[in-house]
């Protein structure tokens, strides 16, 4: 019987684990909304009003002008893509450079990580008002924000995935003699392409919702067209508009998703 006190005793230990996690975590929430000084009564007793306010004002939605919507929804979809293609290229590049699998130099994968941890971590709505100040108001605005945080996401992304590649086969290049082209042509990419397709689709339908929310800040696209509406109170044209996103989101993702199933 003793000797099984301690395996008693360990299962014990570890069953509070999960409450002393609950604990920190409950401890953590409680000081942020002390900290903040939120009301949570207040914002449980605003939700009604919130709710009557929206579907007294914003309903009926008004599709009179969908019609008009067509161009900025294609700008959207455009700034999405430019975005897409051009980050996809220059990340991949980024992530050989990281990547262990295919750059031994430590120094440049350093440089090259700081980089794009830099580019990830700053929001793509601060580099779009940044970047008015410098280009003005525009689509170069919104194209160039995307481009700027999506090379941050798809470097770290593409990186990690070449890092996950077997290195038997890529040692069985080195030992033939193969050269570092052809290491990379024949043994990293060839294995790398279905990681390549997830990660650019999923940062497609990442910048297509991205890209309505820098219309706000002045990129241009729909998102100036809800900014523009609500400012002028007509309501139920910006919920109108907002049916229009949420359809061209749920379109986005159908398509990637049947895509990802066709290629990878």
């Amino acid at each position: 019987m003793s000797n099984l006190n301690p395996k008693i005793m360990l299962d014990q230990r570890d069953s509070k684990k999960p409450l002393l996690i609950a604990a920190l975590l409950c401890a953590t929430f409680l000081f942020a909304v002390i900290y903040l000084k939120i009301s949570i009564v207040d914002m449980v007793m605003g939700l009604p009003n919130f709710i009557l306010f929206f579907f007294q004002n914003f309903f009926p939605p008004s599709l009179e002008n969908v019609q008009q919507y067509i161009p900025a929804v294609l700008d959207t979809i455009g700034y999405a893509v430019i975005a897409t293609f051009l980050s996809s290229i220059l990340a991949l590049i980024l992530g050989i450079l990281i990547s262990e699998n295919t750059n031994k130099v430590k120094s440049i994968r350093v440089i090259c990580r700081a980089f794009v941890s830099i580019l990830r971590n700053i929001p793509f709505v601060i580099w779009g008002a940044l970047l008015v100040y410098i280009f003005g108001l525009g689509g170069i605005v919104g194209v160039l924000a995307l481009i700027l945080v999506t090379i941050g996401f798809l470097g770290k992304s593409y990186a990690e995935s070449i890092d996950e590649i077997s290195g038997e086969k890529l040692e069985a290049l080195r030992a033939n003699g193969s050269s570092y082209f052809q290491i990379l042509l024949h043994g990293v990419l060839p294995q790398f392409v279905p990681s390549w397709i997830n990660w650019t689709l999923f940062s497609f339908e990442i910048n297509v919702r991205a890209s309505v929310v820098l219309g706000l800040v002045g990129s241009g696209g729909i998102g100036v067209l809800i900014d523009t509406n609500i400012n002028l109170f007509n309501y139920g044209e910006a919920l109108g508009i907002i049916i229009v996103i949420v359809s061209i989101i749920l379109l986005t993702e159908f398509v990637t998703n049947t895509l990802r199933k066709k290629l990878v």
